[in-house]
């Protein structure tokens, strides 16, 4: 589905200085790259793809629609912005699958019968630790 459209065009990047390991490149240089994309506005998607993709990513989405994920992994920002469209693109396949219908089934009848037999085995445990139970010698 989305293998063939290119949404680079309505991404938007911003940038900002990376946290955790990286020596002093990380006190000087921006590395950290967000990826936003309004899901509202785009033009690459129809109504029922925006529509399944705000549901699965609903907690990515702010109250304007729009999408953000960033990446801050690598030490470049050339690296993390490749990291952060790939990515998004593996988001939006996964959004866009269809889910396999579950088929509900019956519990078989031996394991029925195995959990029925667990929990006897299990109340005769716990009766014999009941000290009126027990036969002292």
């Amino acid at each position: 589905m989305s293998k063939n459209r290119n949404f680079e065009p309505e991404f938007t990047f911003r940038t900002s200085r990376s946290s955790g390991a990286g020596g002093q490149n990380v006190n000087k240089t921006e590395t950290k790259v967000e990826l936003r994309f309004d899901l509202n506005n785009s033009s690459l998607l129809n109504k029922e793809e925006k529509e399944r993709f705000g549901k699965k990513w609903k907690n990515r989405l702010n109250e304007e629609g729009i999408f953000s994920i960033s990446s801050s992994q690598h030490r470049s920002q050339l690296a993390n912005k490749t990291h952060v469209v790939k990515k998004f693109y593996e988001m939006l396949t996964k959004a866009l699958q269809q889910e396999k219908k579950r088929i509900a089934t019956k519990v078989p009848t031996g394991v029925k019968q195995a959990i029925r037999e667990k929990k006897k085995q299990q109340s005769k445990i716990k009766a014999g630790r009941n000290l009126r139970t027990r036969d002292f010698i």
